[in-house]
């Protein structure tokens, strides 16, 4: 499948290269191609540029390019930017290269005006999944991956013993696909709980403040929730 990443960081690459080890095609974006990434704590990425480079020279089939032109390769798009650029990044890719598509929403609306830790800039009434999907009614948002770390994201095993994914959008058949095929069978989760419409993002992205008091008192972001009923 073509699979276009809005984004480069550390959540597109490490996803990205999930994907392209499974034989897809990925295509990442970035308004700058050659900018040199940064993650929390200061650990420099490499640039948008240098991983596919590195990825094609792995044997991959891996590209590169503006926003807009990963969400028209894209057969399903995979949303990970920055949560607060998110709508200025769909804005430029164009929104009719959305149309008909399933988008999977992993961004958190983080906040790091007053540094790091961030936090949740806007929670409770509305949801950054919601607004996505406001803003691109001709697209099938789906809310997922964005409780846990990218590692954990791609490779559930991390997390000792069995633990939940969350999944929310207003399309069943679209949160199914994800459920099935993007979670289960590329990624590998056993259990994935379908929250139902997008409203649920509300929860999920409001999590963020206890998983990073988690994260500090554990020492370790591999972590993740179960549901015991």
């Amino acid at each position: 499948m073509k699979i276009g990443i809005l984004g480069s960081g550390n959540v597109a690459q490490t996803i990205g290269e999930k994907l392209l080890s499974l034989g897809h095609e990925v295509m990442v974006s970035s308004r700058d191609m050659r900018k040199e990434k940064t993650m929390w704590g200061d650990k420099k990425l490499p640039s948008a540029a240098d991983w596919v480079r590195m990825m094609r020279d792995n044997g991959f089939k891996a590209s590169g390019g503006s926003f807009s032109e990963a969400a028209r390769f894209g057969e399903t798009i995979l949303n990970c930017t920055s949560g607060l650029a998110t709508l200025e990044v769909i804005d430029g890719a164009g929104r009719d290269n959305f149309k008909g598509k399933v988008l999977v929403d992993i961004a958190n609306p983080l906040d790091f005006s007053k540094g790091s830790p961030p936090s949740v800039a806007f929670c409770g009434e509305e949801s950054l999944g919601e607004r996505v999907q406001k803003a691109l009614p001709d697209a099938k948002v789906v809310k997922t991956l964005n409780t846990v770390n990218a590692m954990v994201m791609v490779d559930p095993s991390l997390v000792k013993g069995d633990h939940d994914m969350f999944v929310a959008g207003n399309d069943a058949g679209s949160r199914e696909w994800v459920s099935e095929t993007l979670l289960k069978k590329w990624f590998g989760w056993k259990s994935v709980v379908d929250l139902g419409d997008l409203t649920a993002a509300r929860a999920t992205e409001s999590y963020l403040p206890l998983w990073l008091k988690v994260m500090n008192a554990t020492g370790t972001p591999h972590f993740n929730l179960k549901i015991v009923r």
